[in-house]
């Protein structure tokens, strides 16, 4: 019996020594590679806050780029007056010129010669005309159609590749409302014009896409009243999911409760075709000073909210609402601009 357990015995410890060697080798190995024997798995990190800035930044040229545009096709000396005016644009920061000269052939001529002035300091374009037919421009009769005018589109990007680029802007039908069949919110026929905007835009993207040029075709500007009672969340997603309205008001708060209203209502992001101060009928008269006043109480505003896609000043030269004199030199609201437009990134 002393012999079972002394050989039972002799066993055990054999089997413990064996146990003990192995422990002894693996603890040696885990501490000759320093590697944790369990690892703790780390869930998604936190990213960087995505950088946000307008990606179009304009500056309006319409007093002189349309509402000249018949008496500058035959002159040569106009190319001064452009040159100059383009320049002092890109000066602002700006990266895009709002160009409104008209679509027909008679003044293409002229329109290549702002565009040109556009490439030469490296601005895109926001071409803002229409055919003359539409409003009855230049003693044009006010008699085209919504079918004349897709036809007009369609032929006037074709013919015309040259004007554009990658990343340019094109309305087919700026503030609509103001001819063709008439104003909605007169003619009751609401459907008819969501339906109008929705086939242009649709019209204008594939003939850019035809002749292989990434033009954005959604900025339609319209009248704020026009936007609120025309743009739904279905039509805004059709036109890109952006509303572009042209909006003055008299005071810097209320232009961004209309715009956050709006935004709301479409579910769209909301950009500004055409803003300025001061019109005489809304603001009153202003000095240089209170211009720049107004404007810089405005900017602080919009660049903090998150449902402003961008600006188009309106306008750059002529008017009242001029952020530059008739001699060519800035008024003080030109610094204000400034300061938001070369911001590369929008402040919270």
């Amino acid at each position: 019996m002393n012999r079972f357990w002394a050989s039972k015995s002799k066993l055990w410890v054999g089997v413990l020594a064996a146990v003990l060697l192995v422990f002894a080798a693996v603890l040696g190995f885990l501490m000759f590679n320093k590697k944790p024997i369990f690892t703790v798995q780390q869930g998604p990190q936190p990213t960087a806050p995505q950088e946000r800035t307008w990606s179009v930044k304009s500056v309006d040229t319409m007093k002189f780029s349309r509402d000249l545009s018949a008496q500058a096709i035959t002159d040569p000396r106009f190319d001064a007056v452009i040159d100059s005016q383009v320049k002092s644009i890109a000066a602002t920061g700006a990266n895009t010129v709002a160009i409104a000269t008209p679509y027909d052939d008679r003044f293409v001529p002229i329109l290549s010669r702002w565009v040109a002035a556009a490439r030469r300091y490296n601005l895109h374009v926001w071409f803002r005309g229409n055919f003359s037919g539409w409003e009855g421009w230049f003693g044009v009769p006010a008699d085209l159609s919504r079918d004349e005018h897709k036809t007009k589109l369609a032929a006037f990007i074709r013919k015309n590749p040259n004007l554009f680029v990658d990343g340019d802007i094109f309305s087919p039908c700026p503030e609509c409302e103001n001819g063709g069949p008439g104003d909605p919110r007169n003619n009751g026929d609401v459907s008819g014009f969501r339906n109008f905007m929705i086939d242009e835009k649709q019209l204008c993207d594939s003939e850019f896409s035809k002749i292989g040029k990434k033009v954005d075709c959604g900025l339609w500007s319209m009248n704020y009243d026009i936007a609120k009672l025309v743009m739904d969340s279905d039509t805004a997603e059709q036109m890109g999911g952006v509303v572009a309205i042209d909006h003055y008001v008299d005071r810097a708060d209320k232009l961004l409760g209309d715009i956050d209203s709006l935004a709301k209502k479409a579910n769209a992001k909301i950009f500004l075709g055409e803003t300025g101060v001061p019109i005489p009928d809304i603001n009153g008269n202003m000095t240089e000073d209170e211009q720049a006043g107004w404007i810089d109480s405005a900017l602080a505003l919009l660049v903090k909210d998150p449902n402003v896609a961008g600006m188009n000043y309106w306008t750059s030269f002529g008017g009242s609402t001029a952020i530059f004199r008739d001699d060519g030199t800035a008024k003080p609201a030109v610094t204000k601009i400034a300061n938001v437009y070369k911001l590369s990134i929008l402040p919270d």
